[in-house]
């Protein structure tokens, strides 16, 4: 009796603590009119301005628009996704834009100082500084650098400990936020590609990235998946002519998603039963997953056992036509297993080149980044099964049994790189995200022109 009412009085009073730190259901971001910051440094000023402008270094800025949506994946206002809209409108009637929108994940928000917005400020730094030496290299003007930040209550509970048992709930709540308004939001931003595309014979230099990380992967996930599985069967070229594979925008990047792996069955099995994909071809996905990401490892496949324990599942085969062999796939693990632990689907490894602690690694100058960016552009052009591509003092390996230059990137990521399933904030890890996104949004025309000015051979391995 003792023991059942200590459980009792446990409960209660976990429960207590859980309803004494709710998270706030709020929006964040309830002024419409740009916030100039003049320093690189974080301003109050701009702290609920959904629009602001960033400085960076050797005179280039970027923007940063936030666009927020309810529990229920509804946006919290219009007017607010208006006005950020708007101003990339206007400012790519006049110029080109590198648009990167982030989604994050799990106990993180559109708070102030919140982490995730930091580092992604990092990002678009890191970008513009690139944007801005790649333009004096090439003579091209450099594109605008404009970030758009998906917020949504990624934490339902701030009290430690118990903060970490609102894992399934958040997953559920991601799954509505992915069904919701963030579908609309990155089908208008892609829409202003698209249009500014039409207006240049060949396309403009205006591109689009969109990043998700942890539930913020399956938000982006849930919005995209039915439409990267329709562009990669309606290839780019002439009708009945298999050609290059269409993503979303340029590039689609998911750091530590929390979806099962089961649901990248379908794009998994179609690209490898293609097996071979011309040199032109960039990068559609990446998928990082760090091996220390305790979170989608041990504890998502535990979840998944208990909520999938009536469900059905069987023995697939499909075809891998780099090996010429049949695999077998079980639906069972494919159902309960996060997408980059999941042996099978996997593609590539990601790992230092040498030993080095955090922070120890140099950071590299704007003409070395660059140099960098077209290294690994060119390992990426003669790319093949087992190729080892080089991003500066990080190695990308791909494995024997996926197709050399294969679009949907499995990468699982060594643990001094990405320490668990929130760490996303080493340079090097920016540093290969910004590299990346360079790879698939450079023009190959500006980068023959990059590689003649720096004199990188196109064939660097």
């Amino acid at each position: 009796m003792k023991f059942r009412q200590f459980g009792l009085m446990t409960t209660f009073l976990i429960l207590v603590a859980a309803l004494s730190g709710c998270a706030p259901l709020m929006q964040y971001r309830t002024q419409y009119d740009l916030c100039i910051s003049p320093s690189r440094e974080f301003s109050p000023n701009c702290d609920t301005h959904a629009i602001q402008q960033m400085p960076s270094t050797d005179g280039a800025s970027y923007l940063l628009g936030f666009i927020e949506f309810d529990d229920r994946g509804q946006l919290w206002d219009r007017k607010q996704m208006g006005s950020v809209i708007d101003k990339l409108t206007t400012e790519a009637a006049n110029k080109d834009l590198l648009m990167m929108v982030f989604v994050h994940g799990w106990k993180h928000s559109a708070a102030p100082h919140d982490g995730n917005i930091e580092t992604f400020r990092k990002i678009l730094s890191g970008l513009s500084e690139d944007e801005n030496h790649i333009s004096q290299l090439s003579g091209r003007p450099a594109r605008q650098v404009a970030g758009v930040y998906l917020g949504w209550r990624g934490g339902s509970v701030t009290v430690p400990v118990v903060e970490n048992l609102t894992f399934w709930d958040r997953k559920n709540t991601a799954q509505n936020v992915g069904h919701g308004g963030v579908t609309e939001v990155l089908n208008r931003l892609e829409r202003l590609k698209l249009d500014k595309d039409s207006i240049y014979e060949g396309g403009s230099a205006t591109q689009l990235v969109v990043i998700g990380h942890s539930f913020g992967g399956a938000v982006v996930h849930t919005a995209l998946a039915q439409i990267l599985e329709s562009r990669f069967i309606h290839t780019t070229g002439p009708s009945g002519t298999q050609g290059n594979v269409d993503g979303f925008g340029n590039l689609v990047v998911l750091i530590n998603p929390a979806f099962e792996a089961g649901q990248f069955a379908l794009l998994s099995d179609m690209s490898a039963e293609r097996g071979s994909y011309f040199g032109s071809q960039s990068p559609v996905m990446a998928i990082l997953t760090s091996e220390a990401d305790y979170a989608t490892r041990y504890a998502f496949p535990a979840g998944r056992r208990l909520s999938t324990l009536f469900e059905s599942t069987r023995d697939t085969k499909r075809w891998n036509a780099v090996t010429r062999q049949e695999e077998t796939i079980s639906e069972d693990e494919a159902n309960v297993t996060a997408v980059g632990h999941f042996g099978p689907y996997r593609t590539h490894r990601l790992y230092p080149q040498n030993e080095a602690s955090r922070g120890s690694t140099p950071e590299l100058s704007s003409r070395e980044s660059v140099r960098a960016t077209l290294i690994a552009a060119s390992g990426w052009k003669n790319d093949k099964p087992g190729s080892k591509i080089p991003f500066a003092s990080l190695t990308l390996e791909r494995t024997d049994t996926s197709a050399g230059r294969e679009p949907y990137l499995v990468i699982y990521v060594d643990k001094s790189l990405i320490t668990d399933h929130n760490d996303i904030d080493d340079q090097r890890i920016i540093d290969f995200l910004k590299r990346l996104v360079l790879i698939a949004t450079l023009s190959d025309k500006h980068k023959g022109l990059l590689y003649k000015t720096l004199g990188v051979s196109q064939s660097s391995q």
